[in-house]
């Protein structure tokens, strides 16, 4: 594995904070600009930056803290390598909050539901135009865009900042255990539904539909990872 950082990955105006850094450290690995497995060298990316050792440590123990990164002893700071086992426990706790958000939605005020909606139906129109160019990372940023703004819908701060941490190790499932998504033409209809059952405020079977939706998902995603090991 390379331990080089990738050339031109980051761009910062002025001095990088910790939080920067690891916020576009996050975007970089998830859009798979960074291999899983791949080691992340502080000291290469400190200098890459500009800036001292200092922030890059602390950016690499957030990520680390939050599943995407891994310190192995004595050896380093490298990429996560997501198992099947992690993809399972990813979206049985996604399948676990969204539902939570589905309920506190359907519970709030008309206008919050109604808000929610609008910003889902936009995401999901850039979906469309995503899919029909089969643009894979735009397509799974857009697919967690579309989740994330469910959530946050909510208004739970607290529920929102769980999931993010979600979203951003359901792309590296994504895009890095997956060529593409294995069934592109339904990916659209799937979260049309979500988002007419929202808007109707069909608890019972919006429930349903967020766990079929996950739950295939995980099939697929899980599939595919075991083809790729040869299992």
């Amino acid at each position: 594995m390379s331990e080089a950082i990738t050339e031109n990955a980051f761009v910062m105006e002025g001095r990088p904070t910790a939080q920067l850094i690891a916020d576009q450290l996050r975007e970089q690995i998830v859009a798979g600009v960074f291999s899983p497995g791949q080691q992340i060298n502080e000291s290469v990316l400190a200098a890459q930056l500009n800036t001292s050792r200092g922030p890059v440590r602390e950016a690499l123990q957030r990520l680390s803290q939050e599943g995407i990164l891994i310190n192995k002893r004595n050896r380093g700071v490298f990429v996560r390598e997501l198992t099947s086992q992690d993809i399972r426990e990813v979206y049985a706790v996604r399948e676990a909050l969204e539902s939570t958000a589905a309920e506190e939605l359907l519970a709030a005020a008309p206008e919050r539901v109604s808000e929610t909606c609008g910003v889902l139906q936009k995401v999901l129109g850039e979906m469309a135009k995503q899919v029909a160019v089969s643009d894979w990372q735009a397509i799974a940023r857009l697919d967690m865009e579309f989740h994330t703004a469910f959530v946050a819908g909510t208004g739970n701060s607290r529920l929102v900042r769980i999931y993010r941490t979600l979203a951003a190790e359901s792309r590296m499932c994504i895009l890095n255990l997956a060529v593409s998504y294995p069934r592109p033409d339904a990916l659209v209809e799937e979260h049309q539904l979500l988002l007419d059952l929202l808007a109707s405020g069909n608890k019972k079977e919006l429930l349903k539909a967020i766990q079929r939706h996950l739950g295939q998902a995980v099939e697929d995603l899980t599939a595919q990872h075991d083809k790729a090991l040869g299992a």
